[in-house]
């Protein structure tokens, strides 16, 4: 296994240790990573099988990596919004989804938040809003 790869999917199982700690501390993200109560469910299903377009046999992570975000075009990438900081992180073109639609029709972003295990501006998926 290569290091980045080690490095992301450490990440993705350690995070939820990390969060679930914040929460019971009272310092976690409150809001941030829930969905509206009628969107919950379906973001649950969307998140929890949705795997990396290139990496198909690694999830994308869990819920508390991904939510709906905000997008712009710069010279013709994608950044999209990091929600702990309203940064905007440049999406690679190989972390697209293409294969399926995203569940509500808005652009979803799945990364680690800055200063997690990962650099701070990996990106493990992105959907683009509508169609894709």
């Amino acid at each position: 296994m290569n290091v980045p790869f080690r490095a992301l999917l450490l990440s993705c199982l350690l995070y939820p240790l990390a969060t679930a700690a914040q929460a019971q501390d009272g310092q976690g993200h409150a809001g941030l990573s829930h969905h509206p109560p009628q969107d919950q469910r379906l973001h649950e299903k969307f998140y929890s099988t949705w795997r990396m377009p290139d990496h198909p046999s690694v999830s994308c992570c869990n819920d508390a990596d991904c939510y709906p975000t905000e997008i712009k075009y710069i010279g013709g990438n994608i950044y999209a919004k990091r929600r702990e900081d309203g940064k905007y992180i440049s999406i690679p073109p190989e972390k697209v989804e293409r294969n399926r639609d995203n569940p509500d029709g808005r652009n979803h972003l799945c990364a680690p938040p800055p200063n997690n295990l990962s650099s701070s501006d990996t990106v493990f998926c992105f959907a683009l809003g509508g169609a894709t």
